[in-house]
């Protein structure tokens, strides 16, 4: 009997998946091209079990990739519920930053996946467009963000984090870039 593609996996499954991603993401981080066979064998399973999870490298890097975005952006709500809106935007640009600068490597693996012709499309960053766009508006309606700033005004504005070097002295700069970013967020503000 095959599974409905919406029905919830067993939880023996469950946790073949979730080893299978974290195995996965460990090691495409360290190198884009760790052979499927490696990753199936560390994460203890067949195999079979890991090709019905993930069909093949493109498939397992995208779901890596769509787990670790959604990671980031669950954050933003939990922020919110212990900081101050303004506080919780910058915690949040240093958990996306983190993930940035840690996930380096695994960045060449998306682009070895989304890069030749007929390749799956990259994800969106929907769901940390999303937590963006929820972090800014808590904090206009605070009073501590400039209002009508969206969240691609947000993204394009941190975009040179992507331009540091992970393997370099890069928390500093990401710390003067960010500030800089939320000097300009609170520029205007209601309560500044």
């Amino acid at each position: 009997m095959q599974q409905k593609k919406d029905a919830p996996l067993r939880s023996d499954a469950q946790r073949n998946r979730e080893r299978i991603l974290e195995v996965a993401l460990a090691e495409l981080t360290l190198c884009a091209d760790a052979p499927l066979s490696v990753i199936a064998r560390k994460a203890g399973v067949g195999q079979g079990t890991f090709y019905r999870n993930f069909p093949n490298r493109d498939a397992l890097v995208l779901e890596i990739y769509r787990h670790e975005m959604q990671q980031v952006a669950d954050a933003a709500p939990e922020l919110l519920r212990s900081h101050e809106p303004d506080r919780a935007l910058r915690e949040w640009m240093d958990h996306l930053t983190r993930f940035a600068m840690t996930k380096a490597g695994l960045a060449e693996a998306i682009r070895q996946a989304t890069g030749p012709p007929g390749s799956p499309a990259k994800p969106g960053h929907t769901p940390v467009t999303s937590a963006a766009e929820l972090l800014l508006r808590a904090g206009e309606e605070a009073g501590t963000i400039r209002p009508g700033v969206t969240a691609d005004d947000f993204i394009l504005a941190i975009a040179g984090l992507w331009q540091l070097d992970p393997h370099g002295d890069w928390q500093p700069r990401a710390a003067r870039l960010l500030d800089l970013v939320m000097d300009g967020l609170r520029a205007g503000a209601a309560g500044g």
